[in-house]
């Protein structure tokens, strides 16, 4: 199933936001480490796999939370380091996903 384009603006920020991280906390120009690689492969895949698709919040407001525990983590940490920054880096990026947190998540339908 192809993404669509709430989907592939929210991997654009997911983008964005392990980039931002890695040059800053890694010192990587261009190319992320393996560790942020990894990372943002398993956003990647966890944004296409989203049972909500074109219809989700962002995902710290999500009912259903599908990272694993220690990238959970980590990716909390990512956002919460360039969550902030994104508004000088990337500010049409950051104002979409604003207003997409503003929107409540929908129930799972079984």
């Amino acid at each position: 199933m192809a993404d669509g384009p709430r989907i592939r603006r929210e991997k654009k920020t997911v983008d964005a936001m392990i980039r931002l991280y890695c040059s800053k906390h890694h010192g990587t120009r261009g190319e992320l480490c393996p560790e942020c690689s990894e990372l943002h492969d398993y956003a990647m895949l966890r944004l296409s796999k989203c049972p909500f698709q074109e219809n989700k919040s962002t995902c710290g407001k999500c009912l259903v939370h599908c990272y694993k525990p220690d990238l959970k983590a980590k990716i909390t940490k990512v956002m919460r380091y360039s969550g902030p920054r994104m508004l000088l880096h990337h500010p049409i990026l950051a104002l979409h996903h604003v207003f997409d947190g503003r929107k409540k998540p929908e129930p799972l339908k079984k």
